[in-house]
């Protein structure tokens, strides 16, 4: 089953929980697979780890993922008391005192509040812990993930399917139309070679051998044979159990090419038009398949 490079997931803990995690992860189409991780600062350790999981199951994609964490079993930071820094303090104070004869005493109100003597340090935590519960979290999301690229990946596959039919249509069209194109030429040609002899005898040899040389120089038959081949191709290629974007642009490519060429050696109006249809139909393949893993 193809696979589209949109979606998105959610995963949070839960609520009983002593830890909070919400997780959320959304990816678009990319040429190539770049994850994009917002996190605590705290949790930065296990960021590796969560990229290695997503390159794991994600192929192709902008892959976003926003992380909000919150621990409501302990508290994140705890107050420090710098004694050196508070003896200086007190010290300094003593001086001050002696020195101008003050009589006003020191106060534990007036030595908390000077610069450092109270600090905060941040806990560290278990990030085994952590990584054990966020791990299942990070599964959840991208598994909604893939099933929405899934989802949307069999949309696309069922349109490609029928755009692929209407190319292959107007291929049998412009195939069966070119033998009386040569035909209408050969006719028109001796048409006009007579209305410039007029009572001189017609040289069929000659005839023949321009309408020879015409039918080389205009001949698509090796072009309607590849555009079948890349349809087949194109058709077969979706079927693949693996990632198939890059694969599907080339054949697309190449199916283009094959039109263009048809185009520029096509002298009849019905014909090209044909052929714009064709080459219409191509180009919204290749808008699809620019969101196919």
């Amino acid at each position: 089953m193809i696979k589209s490079m949109t979606g998105f997931g959610r995963a949070s803990s839960d609520e009983d929980s002593a830890r909070s995690f919400s997780l959320e992860m959304k990816s678009v189409n990319h040429r190539y697979l770049d994850i994009n991780i917002r996190m605590p600062k705290s949790m930065i350790p296990l960021e590796e780890k969560i990229r290695r999981i997503v390159g794991e199951r994600l192929n192709r994609g902008k892959v976003d993922i926003f992380l909000n964490y919150k621990n409501y079993g302990q508290f994140d930071t705890v107050a420090k008391l710098n004694t050196e820094l508070a003896d200086s303090y007190v010290n300094c104070l003593k001086q001050i005192k002696d020195r101008y004869s003050l009589k006003d005493e020191l106060s534990l109100n007036l030595i908390s509040k000077f610069p450092d003597v109270i600090v905060l340090e941040e806990q560290e935590e278990n990030l085994e812990e952590i990584w054990n519960e966020l791990m299942p979290l990070v599964n959840r999301a991208l598994d909604t993930i893939i099933d929405m690229r899934e989802t949307e990946g069999q949309k696309l596959y069922e349109d490609i399917i029928i755009k692929s039919k209407d190319i292959e249509e107007n291929v049998k069209k412009i195939e069966k139309k070119c033998p009386e194109v040569l035909k209408a030429y050969k006719e028109k040609l001796k048409e006009k070679l007579q209305g410039i002899l007029e009572n001189i005898e017609l040289d069929e040899n000659r005839l023949a051998m321009e309408v020879a040389i015409f039918a080389d120089k205009s001949t698509i038959d090796e072009e309607i044979t590849r555009l079948y081949s890349h349809i087949n191709q194109l058709r077969g290629t979706l079927l693949l159990k693996e990632p198939i974007g890059r694969r599907l642009d080339f054949i697309v490519q190449e199916m283009n090419r094959e039109a263009n060429t048809i185009a520029s050696k096509s002298t009849d109006l019905e014909i090209t038009n044909l052929v714009i249809n064709i080459k219409n139909m191509i180009e919204k393949i290749r808008e699809q398949i620019q969101n196919i893993e």
